[in-house]
């Protein structure tokens, strides 16, 4: 009973004690490190401790697995592996780095000469390289260090690969394979030995982009690699920068993915991150189409994929999401049937039989509107109509805005259709909605429909001007775009690029539009 006792004590000291990050900073004063972890690129606290005679010591437990560094005074920090595994470490400042030591660690045993070996091998590419570019092509020795870069390559590789096959299921290992390039073979010939597909080789390379990453592991995350993979795997060097393509990618990419992962959080939540930032026009459809399918939606247990968002951060992400992908590039948004200048006449854009239209929303107390709206007139008279493009103005109306509207339709003389839910509109719909609307699907003779009195949330109008493009089956090819984008992108489109710009670019009229995307 008293062996089997000991051997319990041995027992749970083991499981309180085990996996311990252990350092020695030779010469450092008693002072507070941190313990700082990797989230993709950035950098996270991880755990804070106190430094005394040199040592300290951090539960490792309590850490993921991944890059680790220890952050010393100064701003000066050191980088480690961390695998589920006791790490013992010793160095002495100012270059911590340089002077690591490794006591205890599988993992950091082949870590810190592997990167080591590698920053030599760079530094010497750099010499190389460096030399090379001085001299002309024609030269003998430019030949002999091509030679001799081409040996520090192969050297490279090598080792890598060695270190990859003889410590299989390292994290060390699979580091060092996600950081090499997949291999990618000639392309096929014909029988007259022509390259049958010029593409195949890129193509081959963007399918088998992923081979090198073992997307199970979530420790692959909690480094820069992953992240520069992720970033160049959906950047125009690999990928046609299309709303159409990236999302496609997107999803393949993501719904392959453990989606309980870190790998799944940092992968959706990086891409919809950095489209919904985007600047290039268009690419709003991505962060949306990432937002309807991995956080506005439930999965089999009733919750959004999206497990590390908290709960009061849906209702911002996903507020009026149907609305919105409808107003997404390529997308046919809802037809507007409102009531023209004589609030009785009513007018849409859907029966128009116009090769483009423009649907713009304004405000006749809006300031930038003001400078907008005649320019748009005169674009209209000047070019626009007589080349089949019609514009459907939608105007702010209600209240004394209707009066202030009429009155501003009136001053600059405004030709093209101006539509709006009139203040007389508005008051009979809130108090007999039914006279205008189905209650019911397929109720029939309702002049009007519920996505147009509410044109605002409809259109996510939230400030004025917006402009949209449509083209003749009124699906989307532009929007928010300035007076003068819209009179080049048209008649660039109608072959009319050399025909003299009436509104010449007007940066701070363009950027006023791109802040209301």
């Amino acid at each position: 009973m008293k062996s089997g006792f000991i051997l319990l004590l041995l027992l749970i000291s083991s499981i309180s004690f085990g996996q311990k990050l252990r350092f020695k900073v030779n010469n450092q004063k008693d002072t507070i490190v941190h313990l700082i972890k990797y989230f993709g690129t950035k950098k996270f606290y991880a755990d804070t401790a106190e430094i005394k005679n040199g040592i300290v010591e951090f539960d490792g437990r309590k850490q993921v697995s991944g890059i680790l560094g220890l952050l010393m005074p100064g701003q000066k920090y050191f980088e480690f592996i961390y695998n589920n595994e006791d790490v013992d470490l010793e160095t002495e400042g100012p270059d911590y780095a340089g002077n690591l030591i490794v006591k205890k660690s599988t993992e950091n045993n082949l870590f810190i000469p592997y990167i080591r070996f590698i920053g030599s091998q760079k530094a010497k590419m750099g010499r190389l390289g460096q030399e090379r570019g001085k001299l002309a092509d024609t030269d003998p020795r430019y030949a002999e260090l091509t030679e001799e870069i081409k040996t520090v390559n192969s050297g490279v590789l090598k080792y890598q690969e060695d270190l990859i096959n003889q410590n299989k299921g390292t994290l060390v290992a699979k580091i060092v394979k996600m950081s090499m390039e997949v291999e990618i073979p000639e392309a096929p010939l014909d029988e007259n030995g022509v390259v049958i597909d010029s593409n195949f080789r890129f193509l081959f390379y963007r399918e088998h982009y992923w081979d090198n990453v073992d997307l199970n592991d979530d420790a692959l995350v909690n480094n820069p690699i992953f992240h520069n993979k992720l970033e160049y795997f959906f950047g125009q060097k690999m990928m046609i920068q299309h709303w159409d393509t990236v999302t496609k990618y997107a999803f393949r990419f993501c719904d392959q993915l453990n989606p309980k992962s870190k790998m799944f959080e940092y992968s959706v939540g990086w891409i919809t991150s950095s489209f919904g930032k985007s600047k290039i026009m268009g690419m709003d459809k991505v962060y949306l189409e990432m937002l309807n399918r991995y956080y506005c939606t439930d999965n089999l247990e009733g919750n959004s994929p999206a497990f590390w968002v908290g709960e009061d951060k849906f209702e911002e992400l996903c507020d009026n999401l149907k609305n919105k992908l409808r107003l997404t590039m390529g997308s046919v948004p809802f037809n507007l049937k409102l009531r023209d200048t004589t609030d009785v006449n009513w007018v849409d854009f859907y029966s128009l039989d116009s090769e483009y239209t423009i649907l713009y929303f304004w405000d006749p107390e809006c300031g930038h509107c003001k400078k907008t709206t005649p320019k748009l007139e005169t674009l209209y008279k000047k070019k626009f109509k007589d080349r089949n493009i019609e514009i459907f103005s939608v105007g702010k109306a209600i209240g004394e805005d209707f009066d202030k509207w009429k009155k501003f339709i009136r001053e600059n003389d405004l030709t093209f259709i101006n539509a709006a839910v009139t203040d007389r509109l508005y008051n009979e719909a809130k108090d007999a909605p039914e006279k205008f609307v189905e209650l019911y699907p397929g109720e029939p003779n309702k002049v009007t429909t519920l996505e147009s009195l509410n044109y605002q949330n409809t259109y996510d109008i939230f400030s004025t001007p917006k402009v949209f493009l449509l083209d003749k089956d009124k699906k989307i090819i532009a929007k928010s775009i300035s007076i003068s984008q819209l009179e080049d992108m048209l008649d660039r489109l109608q072959g009319k690029e050399g025909l003299p710009k009436l509104f010449p670019p007007d940066p701070e009229e363009d950027a006023q539009m791109q802040k209301k995307e």
